[in-house]
């Protein structure tokens, strides 16, 4: 099924609020269609957040990055199934059995969603993380490929990673294996915290499936215009790779 631009983007309700949230979404309209809501969102709002979005007919990625023992991470997942949640994040570095329980947890109920994606090692950081903070010698990429494969064995759908390493996670797991790209700035923007960031047309031509934005819309003056500026350096992305 062919997908238009504006299918790749999903935006980043980084916001404190439901109400500030929704602000976002009534000014984007029906430009966006996906959202994702976050650690700080979902700790002050709840399900509630999730709820409204739902019945504002849009797609809910959950980004919550679950790292816990197996049984825990598994119950969390058949809570998000019941919210009908389309993608949900937990942290590879958690291990193969958390993974597994994880997506079991999906297949116990029989269910196509949520979507489960692997987050390999935050856009935050960098390669002296590997070695400094958890005494692994490997390259980056090195370690961010065994991390994905270690996820498409525990049946994972997918993975979170910077644009850099989508066409060699893609290379390794398949081209079915979805990349949702974070750290998206449009060309000349400011980087912020992030240290691995693409613009959205490097990001498609590399292969991304969804290009995760946040910042670089909710914080313009104009978010509907910058979505536009995005989704149109999407479809530019398209065409090059057709």
């Amino acid at each position: 099924m062919k997908r238009d631009a504006k299918d790749f983007l999903i935006v980043s309700l980084d916001v404190p609020s439901i109400e500030e949230s929704l602000v976002v979404v009534e000014n984007l309209g029906s430009l966006v269609d996906f959202y994702k809501v976050g650690l700080e969102l979902f700790t002050r709002g709840g399900p509630t957040i999730v709820e409204i979005l739902k019945k504002r007919e849009k797609k809910v990625f959950l980004d919550l990055k679950l790292h816990d023992i197996p049984n825990t991470v598994a119950g969390a997942v058949n809570a998000a199934i019941d919210m009908e949640v389309d993608l949900l994040t937990l942290h590879t570095l958690g291990g193969f059995e958390m993974m597994e329980a994880a997506q079991k947890a999906v297949w116990k109920k029989k269910s196509e969603k949520p979507i489960m994606l692997g987050v390999t090692i935050l856009t935050s950081l960098d390669e002296a993380f590997l070695e400094d903070v958890l005494g692994i010698e490997k390259t980056f990429n090195d370690e961010i490929l065994d991390l994905a494969s270690i996820a498409k064995s525990a049946g994972l759908g997918g993975v979170v990673a910077s644009a850099e390493e989508v066409s060699l996670i893609k290379e390794c797991c398949g081209k079915d294996f979805i990349v949702a790209t974070p750290g998206i700035r449009l060309t000349g923007a400011k980087k912020d915290d992030q240290k691995r960031f693409t613009t959205p047309f490097d990001a498609i031509v590399n292969g991304s499936d969804y290009l995760v934005v946040g910042r670089p819309i909710i914080k313009s003056e104009n978010m509907r215009a910058s979505a536009e500026a995005i989704i149109k350096e999407i479809k530019d992305g398209l065409q090059e790779t057709a």
